[in-house]
């Protein structure tokens, strides 16, 4: 047992001992002794860079927290003990030693299961949660933007753009979300003739006008955070007719600045109703399995409740969302806490 019932922990003597400079080992050994929660990770360097900053360290240390890092060139089963183990590596042998430990030591937590994880890689899976849910209408509703998957020959996609009924212009999405720079390209195409110039596997989805702006819900467990985000600008049904081909964006809400502080048109900077996305962040976590995730929603422009989900993303910029430091500690002892006090009703 590595956690007794004293959390959350704050024991100034301790917390100085923590910053010495000891053996993994000893590190290991001192913070079980002090009841502190272990969260081991294994991120790629750039999300270690963007998430793993001196302040959610700091943070976390005077909450009781200790971040160790996971080793990849040894056998995960070898390292800890952990409390949670905190994760964003793609790969399937990766996937693979995830799920073995998970078997093997039930008693740790982590975030998050990467069988769950497989259906945010795909942007055929991605949206189906959301498609598929029944919310009532009483602060707005929620859709997804009808879309078209092309696997192989873009020669049969002004084909099946008419087939399916999409409406230009359209977005142009890769088919696979693994966060990679490629995987958030998007390209805009006006008119049918261009199509083909597209590369599959890919996804299109209909363009929704939004005013320009769209809503970063960040959910950490239970806890919603929303920013607002510069997007693509409107486009009138004058400009579909005038351009024609293939324009291509880079990743719309990395490179564009908050809008947050922005002079916006209120209908357009109103963020959505917060029980709507209180019910729609349990529902996807119910749904998806996840509890680390985030929901790129635009509001339909001229509209003032219809809302669409055009991406969710695994394990987001947290490092961009305010106060994700609080956040993110009070949710890592909150789940260990939880994990506590279902043993000891046992």
């Amino acid at each position: 047992m590595r956690l007794k019932e004293d959390l959350p922990y704050t024991a100034d003597e301790d917390v100085s001992e923590m910053e010495e400079t000891v053996s993994l080992q000893s590190r290991y050994s001192n913070a079980h002794q002090r009841k502190v929660v272990v969260v081991g990770y294994a991120l790629t360097s750039k999300k270690t860079k963007s998430f793993m900053k001196p302040k959610l360290e700091g943070l976390a240390r005077n909450k009781g927290i200790l971040f160790v890092a996971i080793d990849q060139n040894r056998p995960l089963s070898d390292q800890g003990p952990f409390d949670i183990v905190l994760h964003k590596l793609s790969g399937k042998e990766w996937r693979q030693i995830l799920e073995e430990y998970r078997q093997t030591h039930p008693e740790v937590t982590v975030l998050d299961p990467p069988d769950a994880i497989q259906h945010l890689h795909s942007r055929q899976s991605m949206l189906q949660a959301v498609a598929d849910m029944q919310l009532s209408e009483s602060y707005g509703r929620v859709d997804v933007p009808k879309q078209l998957v092309i696997k192989k020959d873009a020669s049969t996609i002004s084909d099946g753009v008419v087939e399916v009924g999409l409406n230009l212009p359209l977005v142009a999405k890769p088919l696979v979300a693994d966060g990679s720079e490629k995987s958030h390209q998007l390209s805009l195409a006006y008119d049918k003739y261009s199509l083909q110039k597209l590369e599959p596997p890919l996804v299109l989805q209909e363009f929704v006008n939004h005013g320009g702006v769209m809503f970063k819900v960040f959910i950490v467990g239970e806890a919603i955070k929303v920013v607002r985000r510069f997007s693509l600008p409107n486009v009138s049904m004058r400009e579909v007719l005038k351009n024609a081909g293939i324009y291509r964006f880079p990743r719309v809400s990395h490179a564009a600045a908050s809008a947050d502080d922005a002079d916006l048109d209120p209908h357009v900077a109103e963020l959505p109703p917060r029980p709507l996305l209180e019910r729609l962040a349990k529902e996807l976590r119910r749904r998806l399995g996840l509890r680390l995730f985030n929901l790129d929603i635009i509001r339909e422009y001229g509209t003032r409740d219809q809302y669409y989900v055009i991406d969710i993303n695994y394990f987001p910029g947290y490092g961009k969302m305010p106060e994700y430091e609080h956040i993110f500690t009070d949710f890592l002892l909150g789940l260990v806490q939880s994990k506590y006090k279902k043993r000891t009703t046992y």
